[in-house]
């Protein structure tokens, strides 16, 4: 078969089969054809990538990218250049109330590849902005039970299950009823659910405590209050149990849940997240979440290897994505690859604390395969 393109050359990690090796990478039709030596060029498009990293389509478990219908998105297809992100999860950004505008003039118009969870809350999140801050999931005439089944129903190609935010910022005196309404919505339709938590009440405990095999828990690498860890830096019990029994564990830096203290203290008690996600959105975008690429060299800081951090942002998020299609190199997958280098030099990176840690190398974009076509960063 000739191929459409080849990355030539490159160091190609591929956690999902082992891979870590120098090879080239050959696509065609949209899909990956193979990983190779000297794969034959034939009329293909050709991109000499030597010295540089060449790991599956990165994917980013938390984003908000439906620009322009909320007011806290930013641009996917700007955003996938920046971060050399293939695919954005947009997690709630739409509700099924919404959800039709965000298809048609966001997800249908983007290069960059957008999934979604759709928020249980009619109007999705619709009340984000640092002058104004109105959880969505405070009043119970929001919750669409209903009306997000058939939402659902009609959109299975983008809708990967159902998202809900729980904590005294997003459902205040509703406390953790929404959660409630969320998991009744996707047992109904068969999909997981992403939980948001933020401050008590209700407890981390509560919350995790009620998610199910294959749902996430967002935003669990969260400072105090409400962290997963104790006073005395041990992992909380109900923490230990949802992961025995299959949550996965996704960071969702943003603007509010990301600590270097937590982090060390769930690293020193070997409990890497699941997922690394950046929770990019307008107001965490110039700091201090910036981008997925930001948030993987945080954890490279916290003693994750290379292979284990693209892990968590490529053969991880698919799998809780229920999409073995993405996030791998296997023939026949889908035809993403992102390609990145580790820079060096002096980088200062924040917590949403305000507590620094300074790294002699960090993650930077180099371009962006989607559907077997060529990206480059802007």
């Amino acid at each position: 078969m000739s191929l459409d393109l080849i990355l030539k050359n490159g160091r190609v990690i591929d956690p999902s089969q082992n891979i870590d090796r120098v090879a080239d990478v050959g696509f065609a039709g949209g899909k990956v054809v193979a990983v190779g030596d000297a794969l034959s060029a034939d009329g293909a498009d050709v991109r000499d990538v030597s010295g540089k990293i060449v790991t599956p389509g990165i994917i980013d478990l938390h984003t908000h990218v439906y620009w322009g219908g909320t007011s806290l998105g930013v641009d996917a297809d700007e955003y996938a250049r920046r971060s050399a992100v293939t695919t954005c999860i947009d997690t709630g950004s739409a509700g099924p109330g919404n959800f039709a505008g965000f298809r048609k003039h966001v997800i249908e118009q983007s290069g960059a590849r957008i999934l979604a969870y759709l928020h249980v809350s009619f109007a999705g999140i619709y009340g984000f902005e640092p002058s104004l801050m109105v959880g969505e999931s405070h009043d119970y005439r929001l919750m669409a039970a209903r009306k997000a089944a058939e939402v659902i129903g009609a959109n299975r190609d983008l809708i990967v299950g159902v998202k809900v935010r729980i904590g005294r910022h997003a459902s205040g005196p509703a406390g953790i009823d929404p959660l409630v309404v969320a998991l009744d919505v996707a047992e109904e339709m068969q999909v997981p659910l992403m939980c948001h938590i933020d401050e008590p009440p209700p407890s981390y405990e509560a919350v995790v405590s009620m998610l199910r095999k294959g749902d996430v828990l967002t935003h669990c690498f969260r400072p105090f209050p409400n962290a997963p860890i104790d006073g005395k830096g041990g992992v909380k019990p109900e923490v230990l149990k949802a992961r025995e029994r299959g949550v996965y564990f996704d960071v969702g830096h943003g603007m509010g849940s990301f600590a270097w203290k937590t982090g060390r203290a769930m690293m020193a008690a070997d409990f890497p997240p699941d997922v690394i996600s950046s929770d990019v959105h307008a107001f965490c975008i110039e700091g201090p979440a910036y981008d997925q690429l930001t948030t993987m060299t945080k954890f490279l800081v916290l003693g994750m290897s290379l292979n284990d951090v693209i892990a968590a942002s490529t053969v991880n998020p698919a799998k809780a994505l229920l999409r073995p299609d993405l996030g791998t190199f296997k023939e026949g997958a889908t035809g993403d690859a992102s390609v990145i280098s580790l820079e060096e030099g002096r980088f200062e990176l924040e917590d949403v604390r305000g507590v620094v840690e300074t790294t002699d190398k960090k993650l930077k974009a180099e371009g962006v395969v989607i559907d077997g076509r060529w990206w480059h960063p802007a």
